[in-house]
């Protein structure tokens, strides 16, 4: 005490500023447990549990550390630790209101309620109370009222399903801030108005079907508003006609400016990055490659209309890509990198890095430009877009293509595993982010972009801002380490696998059955537990004389998505046992087989390769 007082007026609030937030970090972390443990509390506590799926197994009569870990329907962050990562409480029976005591799991990142009895109205104040949340599923409900215009705050969101209800009212346009959006379903309610324009993504007919009153893309077109005839002005008939067209000409026009207008304020609003940098056109984009003519930023500003909305062909994780026309009428890609805070020196280092990785199955970096604080790569254009885009949004693929592109970027994650130098860990594969150039050969994107992201600091932002990949491709043991490994892009190649053969998306399965709520791992899984791995298989490829080769496709995306890390095969693996599916495609030529070092990660001797390849034979 006498020390404290010794000290000068400035000292003493600095050693009291130091104590107190020594003070506030030390409660939060005793908070942090003992709030979930109140999460899970106040759920139990707030709704009736008819079937008594709650009472059987959350018993709170225990100070194991963890014991929450062991209830039904909860997962937790680590089994020894009592923070929830997710509550999945689907088709138990439940009634009452939507529990407002969630706010107490305070790391949670999956919420799912459907198919219960809940009812009433969703809390305004609902993003404040799952801040975190990257999958809401409250589908086959009860729920009324409007959809609140906050769940654009939850900013996280890549599932948001709310199908089967009695919502009311528009779906709100704030909805359209969700850039992280893949999913979202509002099917079977009464919903009414104009379907919002979501700008980087564009969602089928299905996720607005069955509500009578909404309209717009990709629904039918709103029907224009109907001209209300004031009878005090009506003299009579050929007056009315003509103050009823001079009102619907009106109201036509003020809809079609306003409309424009809302255009221009958009484009405005997503163009306020490009003006910054407006002044700064002399700036030279570095190339790598010599054939390339030499650009300057004012060029790239160009010939992406200053970076326009309407030139966005895609936006992920690491950032937006813009479709550029050069004069000559060739096309590049250019990617706005997100908010990096490495130097402008560590930028140019890890470019030169990247730009001298070169495989005929990646896509190539042709040059990188910094401006400002903005970090723009310039990329070969490809025409046919993502895999994910022919897959899940054009006609069918037909079995020959989709093995050969699967054998292809196999070989291209190989090349990164194995024989690149400095070897490289994707952390991001995806159907979204294999590419498809005019002869759909299929180049991986993004690859070494993970060491250009903004540095993350706690292990709950590292997961749900999507570090370790998009969502329904995140290898499982991630939740735990937090760690990335080769054997992590396996599991999510595993995933672009069945996507290849089953013409499913990773986290929607449109063939399975209406009770089934998981992603498509887990209905594989349910289907192998069944003896019924056959039936994942893509209706569209059956009976054409490939059956043998679309089971023993299958296999090996299964051996890619084993829970355990240690039983996947390697990288090399996949590629060689493709390749042996697709023999007699003649796909590949000799001289493009690579073996890596035994000592590599991965490496096979050639028996070793023979036991495996026999190891996933059919039986």
């Amino acid at each position: 005490m006498d020390f404290f007082i010794s000290l000068s007026m400035e000292r003493r609030g600095l050693v009291f500023l130091l104590l107190s937030f020594l003070w506030l970090l030390l409660s939060n972390i005793c908070y942090g447990v003992e709030s979930d443990i109140n999460c899970l509390k106040a759920l139990k506590a707030t709704l009736e549990d008819p079937f008594n799926y709650l009472g059987s197994s959350w018993n709170f009569n225990n100070n194991t550390e963890g014991f929450i870990c062991k209830f039904n329907g909860i997962d937790c962050w680590h089994p020894d630790e009592s923070k929830v990562l997710n509550i999945r409480l689907s088709n138990m029976g439940l009634k009452g209101k939507f529990p407002p005591g969630i706010e107490n799991c305070t790391s949670l990142t999956g919420l799912d309620l459907s198919s219960n009895d809940l009812s009433g109205s969703l809390p305004e104040s609902i993003s404040r109370m799952i801040p975190f949340v990257t999958t809401l599923d409250l589908s086959y409900n009860a729920f009324s009222g409007q959809v609140p215009a906050n769940l654009s705050n939850c900013t996280y969101l890549n599932v948001l399903n709310l199908q089967r209800n009695q919502f009311t009212g528009a779906i709100p346009w704030q909805l359209t801030r969700l850039n992280r959006l893949t999913t979202i379903n509002v099917a079977d309610n009464y919903l009414s108005g104009p379907i919002p324009t979501f700008i980087n993504k564009t969602f089928p007919a299905s996720s607005f079907a069955n509500n009578q009153a909404l309209c717009d893309k990709p629904l039918a077109t709103c029907k224009g508003p109907k001209g209300k005839v004031n009878t005090s002005v009506i003299i009579g008939s050929a007056v009315g006609g003509i103050v009823f067209t001079t009102l619907a000409v009106a109201v036509l026009l003020f809809f079609c400016l306003r409309r424009v207008s809302k255009k221009k304020e958009e484009d405005v609003e997503g163009n306020k990055w490009a003006k910054s940098i407006k002044g700064t056109k002399g700036i030279k984009v570095a190339m790598f490659e010599k054939s390339i003519s030499k650009m300057r930023l004012s060029d790239l500003m160009k010939a992406t209309n200053n970076f326009s909305n309407h030139n966005i062909i895609g936006s992920g994780r690491t950032g937006t890509m813009y479709k550029a026309t050069l004069p000559d009428g060739s096309f590049l890609t250019v990617k706005r990198l997100q908010d990096s805070q490495h130097s402008e020196k560590e930028f140019i280092s890890e470019m030169r890095t990247l730009g001298s990785v070169q495989h005929r199955n990646l896509v190539p970096l042709l040059g990188y430009c910094v401006a400002k604080k903005e970090r723009l790569l310039v990329y070969k254009h490809m025409q046919n877009g993502t895999l994910y885009q022919q897959l899940h949004e054009v006609e069918v693929m037909e079995w020959p293509l989709r093995l050969r592109i699967g054998i292809e970027a196999a070989r291209g994650l190989a090349w990164l595993h194995h024989n690149c130098n400095p070897r490289i860990i994707h952390r991001n594969i995806s159907s979204k982010c294999i590419l498809l150039d005019q002869d759909y050969e299929p180049k991986i994107s993004d690859f070494g972009l993970a060491r250009l992201m903004n540095p993350i600091d706690t292990h709950l932002s590292t997961f749900v801002n999507g570090e370790f990949g998009d969502l329904g491709y995140v290898a499982p043991e991630y939740t735990r380490t937090l760690v990335a490994t080769p054997k992590g892009d396996v599991y999510s190649f595993g995933i672009v696998l069945l996507e290849l053969v089953t013409g499913e998306e990773a986290t929607h399965v449109a063939n399975a059955p209406e009770s089934f709520k998981g992603n498509l791992v887990e209905w594989i899984t349910s289907l192998s537990n069944k003896s019924l791995l056959q039936d994942a298989i893509d209706k569209d490829l059956i009976g054409r004389g490939c059956d043998g080769e679309l089971l023993q496709f299958l296999r090996v995306a299964c051996n890619c998505v084993l829970s355990t890390p240690k039983e996947r095969p390697t990288m090399f693996e996949v590629y060689q046992l493709l390749r042996a599916i697709g023999e007699r495609y003649h796909f590949t030529a000799d001289d493009e087989i690579f073996l890596p070092n035994d000592s590599a990660n991965g490496g096979l001797p050639a028996d070793e390769l023979i036991v495996a390849r026999e190891m996933m034979e059919i039986h």
